[in-house]
């Protein structure tokens, strides 16, 4: 036997809920923003809370970092990290332009390696500043400097390429490699709190610094400039220049490291993500 009571009072439910039904969705729609700002700020919090350890192990970071804790202390009060972050910039397309000149005359390599200083003091010194300041950014700071870390590299490398002493395609994989190095160092940040500046003792300094080695080298050395190594490839022959010969050098420096690093970096992973076992 059926029960019209439980239809009776289902249809009545049903005509309240017609009639109410735009107030419900207000409430309901307003409990939903509710819980998702209480849920953005618990992230914030955390994430603003929490900043990488920097790992910086090169060959000349005790003297950098007085020289930088220096140029802190002397910044105007107007200067910001983030104008420091543009002379960064400014700095890599000099390097850039410097490169690409130098195949109408060597003497430009001069201003690439000025390109070089300029790159390092807003690059190296935005986040000195800020931390000397204790005006650190570190969700906006972080993002804003592995882009811009990401742009810098990539006018570096091609400007090399665009030069007469190192072959495009060299820089192209140079600029591959390093990118994939930058992005694990991000990972990395992110999983483990650990920011690596450095590899092998060699950090971003260290790399500016034999790049305007290598310029002045290539300068004043006109048997080097114009020396080539002729290999035979497939069905041509590979000319390498002694910047080439560097380069590749580094690539496969830089090869190996990535390897090395990954692998470590896998392994401590897993054993604090193991694998789940078959039931």
């Amino acid at each position: 036997m059926v029960n019209n009571s439980f239809f009776v009072s289902n249809i009545s439910l049903g005509a309240f809920f017609d009639r109410n039904k735009g107030d419900l969705d207000k409430v309901v729609s307003s409990h939903c923003i509710y819980f998702c700002a209480i849920k953005t700020r618990k992230m914030e919090k955390q994430t603003s809370t929490k900043q990488s350890v920097r790992i910086q192990t090169s060959i000349l970071n005790g003297v950098e970092k007085k020289a930088l804790l220096w140029l802190a202390e002397r910044q105007p009060k107007w200067t910001d990290s983030d104008m420091l972050t543009f002379i960064g910039f400014i700095g890599a397309v000099v390097i850039a332009v410097g490169y690409i000149l130098s195949n109408y005359n060597v003497h430009f390599l001069w201003l690439a390696s000025l390109g070089f200083i300029i790159n390092w003091y807003g690059d190296s010194l935005d986040g000195t500043l800020a931390r000397y300041r204790k005006q650190q950014r570190p969700i906006y700071g972080f993002y804003l400097d592995h882009t811009m870390d990401a742009i810098n590299e990539t006018f570096m490398f091609m400007g090399a390429g665009l030069s007469p002493f190192m072959r495009f395609d060299l820089s192209c994989v140079l600029l591959v490699i390093y990118l994939m190095l930058t992005l694990n160092v991000s990972m990395n940040a992110h999983l483990k709190g650990e920011f690596r500046l450095t590899y092998a003792k060699l950090g971003p300094t260290e790399f500016r610094l034999i790049c305007i080695i290598a310029n002045a080298v290539l300068v004043f050395s006109k048997p080097l400039r114009i020396w080539t190594l002729e290999l035979p490839w497939l069905t041509s022959t590979l000319e390498l220049s002694a910047l080439d010969l560097v380069g590749i050098v580094i690539l496969l420096a830089l090869v190996l490291i990535y390897i090395v690093t990954i692998w470590q970096d896998a392994r401590y992973y897993a054993r604090i993500d193991p694998k789940h076992k078959n039931e």
